[in-house]
């Protein structure tokens, strides 16, 4: 017993240890024409709809990789304020991963419903996907890919990556993981 918990602490203390190091990006602005028009993708929402990103042009855009079991998993919370403080100028688009030290185990069922009953989640929620790798979300490899989006190819480095678009589908800037949805960094680029 004595042997299992200090194995099971220390793993835990590691995988603690490990996130922070790793969500400690470094947050990068250039915004440059796209070249591939961010409003040509689509994606399925959590509870199976199809939906074009044309729908959300004339807003700026914060996409954001969540993940339910992640030490950043409390952001959900300000993603929530952000988007309804913003929600003439913001919409908030929110996709489930499980890339990163399995913290996104749920089925989109399960996501959804943990969503809304823990933090009342009210912004666009879509089907749990990959936001890395070489099967990677559509709209990841849009902004991961200089050759689509115009500048940036850096990809989610943890949970709660940050990628805000203009009102005409211009990346605009990456965000740490760790950046609260908050801050004056972000919210002076809304206004």
């Amino acid at each position: 017993m004595g042997i299992k918990y200090i194995l099971i602490s220390t793993s835990i203390f590691v995988i603690i240890l490990v996130s922070i190091i790793i969500a400690k990006g470094k947050n990068e602005v250039i915004a440059l024409d796209p070249l591939t028009s961010f409003y040509d993708l689509s994606s399925i929402l959590i509870g199976g709809e199809l939906v074009s990103m044309k729908i959300y042009e004339g807003k700026k855009i914060l996409i954001v990789n969540v993940a339910s079991k992640c030490g950043l998993t409390p952001q959900y919370e300000e993603l929530e304020k952000l988007a309804k403080k913003y929600s003439e100028k913001l919409i908030v688009l929110g996709f489930p991963s499980n890339d990163f030290l399995g913290q996104e185990p749920a089925s989109n069922k399960e996501i959804s419903t943990f969503c809304r009953n823990n933090y009342s989640i009210t912004f666009p929620l879509f089907e749990k996907s990959k936001v890395k790798g070489s099967k990677k979300h559509q709209v990841y490899d849009w902004l991961t890919d200089p050759k689509k989006n115009g500048w940036n190819k850096k990809g989610p480095s943890w949970n709660f990556t940050k990628y805000l678009i203009d009102e005409n589908g211009k990346l605009l800037k990456r965000f740490s993981p760790r950046l609260s949805p908050l801050s004056d960094e972000i919210t002076s680029l809304i206004n």
